[in-house]
Formats: C-alpha cells, sequence, structure tokens
C-alpha cells in the first residue's frame, strides 16, 4: 500500500511539509520487492542500492569467489556489463558475496542479502550464496535500483525439481540448457532426467533417441555451476524396451512363450548384471549422488499370473508365503544395495508398492509418490520413507495431460498433497516436482511444450521455497513471472533464421526448390511442389519414426502434423535440416534420397538456400 501525504488545512503545515525532506520510504512500496519465489521476509529501509556500471563484486574465498564469477558472468549475459570481482574492502555500488560456515541458522541453502548503498549476500554455504545471486538478478532484471532492506530467505522444502522423460523422444540440449537455467533462477535444485547414454559396453542398445557422453558431461558441468543436481534415471524391471529391444536373453517370457521386450526378466543373475552394468556406465559422466531406478509400471497391462517362474524364484528365495510381488521388491532391494555400494541413494517411483509383498523395501530408499494406489503416502511416512510428491497433478503429458496451474495456485496446493491423500504437516517430506512425460511424442514439439512448462515451473519453485499464495489471485502471481523474466542466458529457441519465402536448397549435388513457412510454436514447413517434408516409414515409438534411415519426402501438407516441421540449425554457412520431433538431421543416401540421422553416425547435410 502506498503512503500519501495528505495535504493539512491550513498553509504552514503545507509549507512545512514541503521544505522537509520526504523519507524514501514515504515514496516507495512497504511490500516486499518483487521475486518468484517471493521472499520469506522483507524489512524495508530507508533509502535503495543503486547498481551502476562501476560496481565490483566482492568475495574473499574460494567459494565466494566462484559464486561472484558466475554471477558476473550472468550479469554479462543479462545486458548489465562485467562487473570485475576482487577481494578487499568495498565501496558504495558494490556487491559482497560473503560465504561464511558460522551462519548455521541460515541452512545448506539460505541466504541473507542487506541492500543500502552497497549490497550484500551472505550465506553459510556456496549454494546458499548463489540463491542470493539469483534474487539480485531477479530484481536487476525490473531495474538498476533495489529498495534498501534486508531479507533472510530459507526453502522450506530440501528437493525442489523438474522431472523430463527424455527417454524414447529426443529433447534437444538448448532446450535442456535454458531450462537447467531457469531453474537454477527459480531457486529449484533437482532435475531427474530419464535417458539413454550411448553405451560403449552394450552398443546393441544404442537406438535412437540417445545422448553422446560428452553432451551429458557438458549439461552435468551446467548443472554444477547453477547448483542444479542432475539425477539419471534407467527405468527398470518395467519400461525397460530401449536397452532390451535386441536382447531377447533378457526379456521376459509368458506363459506362451512370449516374450516381453519391455520388462527385464528379474529371475536371471544376468539381468541384473547387465542393469547394475548400465549404472556403472553412467556414473563416468553423471555425479549425482542418487540414482534412480523408476520401478513403476512392471506389471502394466499383464500380472504377475503369466510369469510363474517369478512366483518360483520368490518362493525359493523367501520361503512358500512369498508373493511374486516379493520378487519385485527383491530386485528393487538388491539394486538399493549395488547403489549404495556406489554411494548413491535410491530413488523409486511408489505405484510398484502394492502391499502384496512380504518384502520390505529397504530403508532409505527415497520413494516419488506420483500414483494413488493401496499404499497411501501416511504409511510409507510413517515406515520412515523419505517422500517426495511428484503427484500427477503436477504433469506435462507431451500431447496428453496437462497441469491444472492456475487450479493449483487458486487451491494454495502445497507439497502435503499428495495423490489420494493431504498430510497434516511437512514431516518426511522432501519436497515436490513437475514431471513431463512423452506419451504421445509427436503430440507437441518442444517449444509448445515450454509454453505451459514456464508457469508450472514458477508455481513448483513457490510451493517448495515458500508460501504457497503469496498474491490474492492467481494473475497477481503470473504477473511476478512477467517481472522476473527468463533467466540470463537463456536462449530463445522459437526464432527462425530465414525469412519465410521460396529457396532453392543445395547440397552436394542433390537440390530441390521449397517455401519454408514459420509455423506459431518457432519452427518451418519445407513446402515442395509434391507436398511438405515429412519423417514417414518404419517402426514408431510413441507415435515417432524414430528408426534412423526413415525418409524425409513430400507429402500432403497438415499444419497440425508436428512430423511436418523443422528447424534450421545454422552450419558451415548453410543450414542443417533437423526434424522437430525425432530430433534427426537429414542427410543425403548414396541413392539420393533423403534420410533421417543421429548427427554422430552420419555427417548432416548442410544446405545452402538461395
Amino acid at each position: 500500500m502506498r503512503r500519501r501525504w495528505r495535504a493539512a488545512g491550513v498553509l504552514a503545515t503545507l509549507m512545512l511539509l514541503l521544505a522537509a525532506p520526504v523519507p524514501a520510504l514515504a515514496q516507495e512500496e512497504q511490500g516486499a520487492p518483487v521475486t518468484v519465489p517471493a521472499l520469506t521476509d522483507w524489512t524495508p529501509a530507508s533509502g535503495s542500492y543503486q547498481y551502476g556500471r562501476s560496481a565490483r563484486l566482492v568475495a574473499e574465498g574460494a567459494s565466494a569467489r566462484r559464486v561472484a564469477g558466475t554471477l558476473a558472468d550472468d550479469l554479462r549475459d543479462a545486458g548489465k556489463g562485467t562487473p570485475p570481482v576482487v577481494g578487499g574492502g568495498a565501496r558504495p555500488g558494490d556487491i559482497v558475496v560473503d560465504v561464511q560456515p558460522a551462519r548455521t541458522s541460515l541452512g545448506a541453502e539460505g541466504y541473507e542479502l542487506r541492500a543500502d548503498r552497497r549490497l550484500s549476500i551472505t550465506a553459510a554455504t556456496e549454494t546458499g550464496a548463489f540463491y542470493g545471486t539469483r534474487t539480485l538478478l531477479q530484481l536487476l532484471a525490473q531495474g538498476d535500483r533495489v529498495p534498501a532492506g534486508r531479507t533472510v530467505d530459507i526453502p522450506r522444502y530440501q528437493e525442489r525439481g523438474v522431472g523430463v522423460c527424455a527417454c524414447y523422444i529426443h529433447v534437444s540440449l538448448p532446450w535442456l540448457e535454458n531450462l537447467v537455467r531457469e531453474m537454477a533462477y527459480h531457486k529449484l535444485n533437482q532435475l531427474l532426467l530419464e535417458l539413454k547414454v550411448k553405451s560403449d559396453a552394450h552398443p546393441e542398445a544404442n537406438t535412437w533417441g540417445y545422448y553422446t557422453k560428452g553432451e551429458i558431461r557438458g549439461m552435468v558441468a551446467l548443472g554444477k555451476r547453477y547448483h542444479v543436481e542432475i539425477i539419471p534415471e534407467i527405468n527398470s524391471p518395467g519400461h525397460m524396451d530401449p536397452w532390451i529391444e535386441n536382447r531377447p536373453d533378457l526379456q521376459l517370457t509368458d506363459s506362451d512363450g512370449n516374450k516381453q521386450p519391455s520388462r527385464l526378466d528379474i529371475t536371471r543373475p544376468e539381468a541384473f548384471s547387465y542393469y547394475t552394468g548400465l549404472i556403472d556406465e553412467y556414473a563416468q559422466v553423471f555425479r549425482s549422488t542418487s540414482w534412480h531406478m523408476g520401478a513403476d509400471e512392471y506389471m502394466l497391462g499383464s500380472d504377475f499370473a503369466k510369469y510363474p517362474q517369478i512366483l518360483k524364484y520368490a518362493q525359493d528365495r523367501y520361503g512358500p508365503d512369498a508373493t511374486p510381488q516379493d520378487a519385485f521388491i527383491d530386485f528393487v532391494n538388491r539394486v538399493h544395495a549395488y547403489a549404495a555400494g556406489k554411494g548413491k541413494q535410491l530413488r523409486i517411483w511408489n505405484d510398484g508398492l502394492t502391499g502384496a509383498n512380504t518384502v520390505p523395501v529397504a530403508t532409505g530408499t527415497t520413494v516419488e509418490h506420483w500414483l494413488n494406489v493401496a499404499t497411501k503416502p501416511s504409511l510409507l511416512r510413517a515406515q520412515g520413507y523419505p517422500l517426495m510428491n511428484a503427484a500427477y497433478a503436477l504433469y506435462l503429458v507431451r500431447g496428453g495431460f496437462h497441469s491444472d496451474t492456475k487450479g493449483l495456485y487458486d487451491q494454495s496446493w502445497d507439497p502435503r498433497s499428495f495423490e489420494g491423500e493431504k498430510l497434516a504437516t511437512s514431516e518426511g517430506i522432501t519436497g515436490a516436482k513437475i514431471s513431463l512425460w512423452p506419451d504421445n511424442g509427436r503430440g507437441e514439439t518442444e517449444n509448445e511444450v515450454a509454453v505451459p512448462l514456464w508457469p508450472a515451473l514458477r508455481h513448483i519453485a513457490q510451493t517448495t521455497w515458500g508460501d504457497p499464495h503469496p498474491d490474492a489471485t492467481y494473475a497477481e502471481f503470473t504477473a511476478r513471472g512477467t517481472a522476473v523474466g527468463h533467466a540470463p542466458g537463456w536462449r530463445d529457441l522459437t526464432r527462425v533464421p530465414v525469412a519465410d519465402g521460396t529457396y532453392t536448397f543445395r547440397t552436394g549435388g542433390r537440390s530441390f526448390d521449397a517455401e519454408v513457412e514459420r509455423t506459431a510454436d518457432g519452427y518451418a514447413t519445407v513446402r515442395t511442389t509434391d507436398g511438405c517434408l515429412e519423417i514417414r516409414g518404419g517402426k514408431l515409438t510413441l507415435n515417432v519414426p524414430l528408426q534412423p534411415g526413415a525418409e524425409a519426402a513430400p507429402q500432403t501438407c497438415d499444419a497440425r502434423n508436428t512430423l511436418q516441421r523443422w528447424q534450421l540449425e545454422p552450419a558451415a554457412g548453410g543450414y542443417r535440416l533437423v526434424n522437430a520431433i525425432t530430433r534427426m538431421t537429414v542427410s543425403v543416401t548414396d541413392d539420393g534420397r533423403i534420410a533421417q540421422y543421429p548427427p554422430d553416425r552420419r555427417t548432416p547435410a548442410v544446405w545452402h538456400l538461395t
């Protein structure tokens, strides 16, 4: 609420008011400055901090200097110049980054920010100081003046996250890099990535879309710099088809002799060795202290009765009263023990915990609760399992269900609200996350997914850091996001580098004429006289032709067909054509066809447009 000076009825009083210096607080909003998440507290003071081109970043010690170095780069990317990082005393206009381990009351991620003639950020840890700089960047995104005051800002929950299944459909690295930067900007600290890393040990498993180890190392390094822990997942023992479709010896066989390419045979020692070998290979590039094994939907569309060998395995191991579910829990527990031996804590989804088991899940396994099943969150908490809220209400399914962010905000949703049950306290709850899943891989492009993602991301940041309902209306809350904008270094991936028009595409002796037209989501259609270029053919995975060698050929133009959308990626004086959905580049084959291939398997064609 603004203070307003009211004129007195007598001229003398009015003249006194006009002559006296007006306190800064008389002209400023009394509420906290606008940030996402909202500051957990704010004590205003007189005056303001003015950021200028003469500002320096004052930091002593390795931790503070690392934070200051990242801040300097982000200020440059935000168009604020590149202030030097220096030691010694601070002067007016400087920004001080200070890590004081003795400030234990700030916890592992909290910080204190003070703004007056200079601005100081103090924390007990490097991570806390880093989050203080994210607040500063958000404030400077709204102008170079920060109102004087003080905040002590500490998160309510330890785990604040986003999950992305790049498990079948490849998600581009620039898109994921944008996500990491946005997460850090909003103080989210955990990114679950279910994906395939190209395997050296098992080349038979290298079906598209994988990531190379070099690509993952780059992503992990970005996460480390921005204090986002990237946790890998290989889902098992269900949903294993990306890994075992070419390994029938590891596939579960039903009573009719049919192989199940998505189900790992948990009764075979070779299956366990194969899976733990993948854990070891992932450890070469991921540095997370957690391992997510999924463990969901093992019997989706089937049931244990069709696999009598699983019951026999359980009874041989745990006695005549054992159930097939015990064999499943046994596999989970063996992975838990293996991961623990490598210094990693196991995480699983909750839906496999049906209550039909006599063998308990190993103590210390984090359960991410996404589905309402017989074993309720309250029971899991009572049994002592760390519990994360990954509710289906928070999902963004590609081409399917989208989280109702406005509805969740209006009902003051918080991490105690699980599917099927709301807990009275936050005790035992590690935090919450939103999840992005590609159930219909061609249902939406990455750029289309990003539209509902950013409001959902800001909402989960708010609910896991502080008050789930800091503003009276959702419109006011979304205005916060507008005010702070995107993170420094965020890239607009909807820009098409060529103007709409008709071009001749030429590469290595092959040429064709086509009309390029930008799509609403920031890709382009390539229309020839015979139709629009589209990827077709081969086996479909999640409704997408992901086989290398599938042809790109003209088909009847359809604005709704996402397989007809292309990214023109600048390269060597021309452009690579990348399909918006399959994320493969096209090359010209020996027989003159245009076909898609992973870029590390065949050199992408560079098309010169005239």
